[in-house]
């Protein structure tokens, strides 16, 4: 009978593959690789987990590859972006998101647009009435998503620049003043890789996103407030829910449930490793974990959410 025994004697002496599917640097690419440095040990047979990064329209190629190319058989799973639950739905994706044998979250988080300070996008309503350009990354990325809604549904004056390979190019380019900003930045990613940010003043913080506003960015509006219109606020709670499944990681449908059970047992014991919680201190990483029963509960909700709202979330991010 398979179970623990049989996930040990799989493990024992092999590698699984950690796909990350965006460039070096950003801050899905920093939570996986701190997460690869501590989850192997509490894996049945001490595996060596191997980050290899597959960058690529927005993080939607390693969705894809997760969903319907990697073996399932337990050796690969990976982080894509948290809008990658919803794309399916809102956008071209052609998978089920549910279906992905989720491992759970590191945290959940606020997401925001920032500018440079340079550009003369200085706060929310320059954002609403000054034209602007905003780096994006490709479909159903993070800065294209969140900057196509602002546009679409609050009507801010912004033009999309996309095909960046990642996150940290989309924001060389606002430090080149090529762009002005990109939206769908993570606080968590600003605290942890762009801390300067904060103590020089470089980039403005114009708004947040989140199911509750984050006390950290004190008068940064939050988006949910700033809402004039019931239809603005069904499309944010659409577009919020990933928020929650802020730092995702999945493997493929259907592996084997003894090996289910370990990478599932593996992850959760990893959140609480006094070594990764002290490496993540460390590194002002935010550790707050979502369990995967968390992530099939709010898809499910997503998924049973009524067409026309649906519908009106597509048309908000519908590509340029």
């Amino acid at each position: 009978m398979a179970g623990p025994a049989a996930a040990e004697d799989f493990y024992k002496g092999r590698n699984v593959s950690l796909v990350i599917g965006y460039s070096a640097g950003g801050g899905y690419d920093a939570y996986a690789r701190l997460l690869a440095r501590f989850m192997g040990k509490h894996i049945p047979g001490d595996p060596s987990i191997i980050p290899q990064q597959m960058a690529g329209a927005g993080s939607l190629r390693a969705a894809n590859y997760i969903y319907s190319v990697a073996p399932k058989d337990g050796l690969t799973f990976g982080t894509f972006s948290r809008n990658m639950g919803i794309s399916p739905l809102v956008d071209k994706a052609q998978f089920d998101s549910r279906k992905f044998t989720w491992l759970g979250s590191v945290t959940d988080d606020t997401t925001t647009c920032v500018s440079s300070a340079v550009s003369p996008i200085k706060d929310w309503k320059d954002f609403l009435t000054k034209p602007s350009k905003f780096g994006g990354l490709g479909s159903g990325a993070d800065p294209d998503v969140w900057a196509l809604m602002y546009k679409n549904v609050f009507g801010a004056d912004v033009k999309l620049i996309t095909g960046y390979p990642g996150t940290n190019d989309a924001i060389l380019a606002m430090e080149r003043g090529e762009v002005d900003g990109l939206c769908g930045l993570s606080w968590s990613t600003i605290k942890t890789e762009h801390p300067r940010w904060i103590e020089d003043h470089s980039v403005r913080i114009i708004v947040q996103a989140a199911l509750k506003k984050e006390p950290e960015l004190g008068p940064v509006p939050l988006a949910t407030d700033l809402v004039t219109k019931p239809e603005q606020l069904q499309i944010l709670k659409v577009m919020l829910a990933t928020q929650a499944m802020a730092r995702p990681f999945a493997a493929p449908p259907d592996i084997p449930a003894d090996r289910k059970a370990a990478l599932l047992a593996g992850f959760d014991a990893t959140m609480s490793d006094l070594d990764f919680l002290a490496e993540a201190r460390k590194q002002n990483f935010d550790v707050r974990p979502v369990p995967a029963a968390k992530i099939d509960a709010i898809l499910a909700e997503i998924y049973a959410t009524p067409k026309d709202v649906i519908d009106k979330a597509a048309r908000a991010i519908a590509s340029e």
